[in-house]
C-alpha cells in the first residue's frame, strides 16, 4: 500500500511548516503548498532534513487566485494516486495593510485567499479524498473571534467595496466563513468516508521579519503579545493529531482547540440558515 498523502497549504513557514515536519515524520507523504518558489524550496529542504523523510514535495500555488488553485488541483489529480488529508492552512493577515487590495482576478485579497481559495481547492479535490478508506479535510479559524461576538459575514459587501476597509475585520470575517463552510461540508459529506473539522488557533509566535513594513511599535507589540503564546511546533501538534490519529477517524463537523478538545463556536456559525446564506454567497464567487 502506498503512503498516505497529506497536502498542507501555507507550508513554507510557521504552523504549516511545523505540521509538515511532524506529519512527514509520522510516515505520511507530504505535499507542501507554497506561493513563493524561493521560500518554498528553502522550507522543503528543512522539512526533509528535520522529518528524516524524502517523501515531501513542493507544490507552487497562490491561494488567492482561482486559476492557480485549479492548476494545483489538476496537478494533484495527475501526479498522485491518492489524497488522504487536506489542511487549509494558508492565510493572509498583515495589519500594516490599510488600503483595500484586489487580486489580478479582481477579488479582494483576504476574502480570496482565506476563504474562497480553500473552498475551491477542497471542492475540486473531494472526489480524490473520497477514494480512500478515510479522507480528512481540516480548515483553520482563530480564537480571536471570541473577542468579536457581533461580527457577521457581510452578505452584501464581503469585499468591503462600499464599506471602509478594515484588515482585521476582513481577516476575522474570512475565518468566520471558514467555520461555517466546515459545518456545511461535514453535513454534505455524511454517509461518505471523508470528515471535515476546523481548528481554533490561539496566539502563536510569528516571524515578524515576514512583515518588513511593520512599524517598530507594532513589531514590539506583536513580540510582547506572542511571548505568552504557543510556538508553531506546539500548535502544529493539533494539526498532526487531527490528520493522523485514529481517535478522530470518524469525528466530523467539530471545532477543535489547541488542546485537541472539541469546543463550541458561536451560535451564529452553526445556524443552518446563516450557513446556507454564507455558502450561497461563496458559490457566487466560484465557478464550480
Amino acid at each position: 500500500m502506498s503512503k498516505k498523502i497529506c497536502m498542507i497549504t501555507g507550508a513554507n513557514s510557521g504552523i504549516g511548516k511545523a505540521a509538515s515536519i511532524q506529519i512527514a515524520a509520522r510516515g505520511y507523504h507530504v505535499i507542501m503548498g507554497c506561493r513563493s518558489r524561493a521560500r518554498g524550496e528553502t522550507a522543503l529542504e528543512d522539512v526533509r532534513a528535520k522529518s528524516g523523510s524524502d517523501a515531501v514535495d513542493l507544490l507552487i500555488v497562490d491561494m488567492s487566485l482561482q486559476s492557480s488553485v485549479r492548476e494545483a488541483a489538476r496537478h494533484i489529480e495527475t501526479a498522485y494516486d491518492r489524497l488522504d488529508v487536506l489542511i487549509q492552512n494558508a492565510a493572509v493577515f498583515d495589519i500594516t495593510h490599510k488600503q483595500i487590495a484586489f487580486t489580478e482576478e479582481g477579488v479582494e485579497t483576504i476574502w480570496a485567499t482565506n476563504h474562497l481559495g480553500p473552498v475551491l481547492l477542497t471542492e475540486l479535490l473531494l472526489d480524490r479524498l473520497k477514494e480512500n478508506s478515510q479522507g480528512r479535510v481540516i480548515t483553520i479559524a482563530s480564537k480571536g473571534l471570541m473577542a468579536k461576538p457581533f461580527l457577521r459575514v457581510d452578505l452584501e459587501d464581503p469585499e468591503f467595496r462600499q464599506a471602509g476597509f478594515d484588515v482585521t475585520k476582513a481577516y476575522y470575517q474570512s475565518k468566520l466563513a471558514q467555520i461555517m463552510y466546515t459545518y456545511w461540508l461535514a453535513q454534505r459529506l455524511k454517509g461518505t468516508r471523508v470528515t471535515a473539522n476546523c481548528i481554533r488557533v490561539p496566539i502563536v509566535a510569528i516571524d515578524t521579519n515576514r512583515y518588513p513594513n511593520m512599524p517598530g511599535f507594532l513589531r514590539s507589540l506583536y513580540l510582547l503579545k506572542t511571548r505568552m503564546g504557543l510556538t508553531p511546533e506546539q500548535m502544529a501538534e493539533t494539526y498532526t493529531f487531527l490528520s493522523t490519529s485514529d481517535e478522530v477517524s470518524e469525528v466530523t463537523g467539530c471545532y477543535f482547540d489547541e488542546k485537541n478538545r472539541s469546543v463550541k463556536s458561536r451560535r451564529y456559525t452553526s445556524d443552518p440558515d446563516n450557513i446556507a446564506r454564507v455558502m450561497q454567497l461563496t458559490m457566487r464567487f466560484l465557478d464550480i
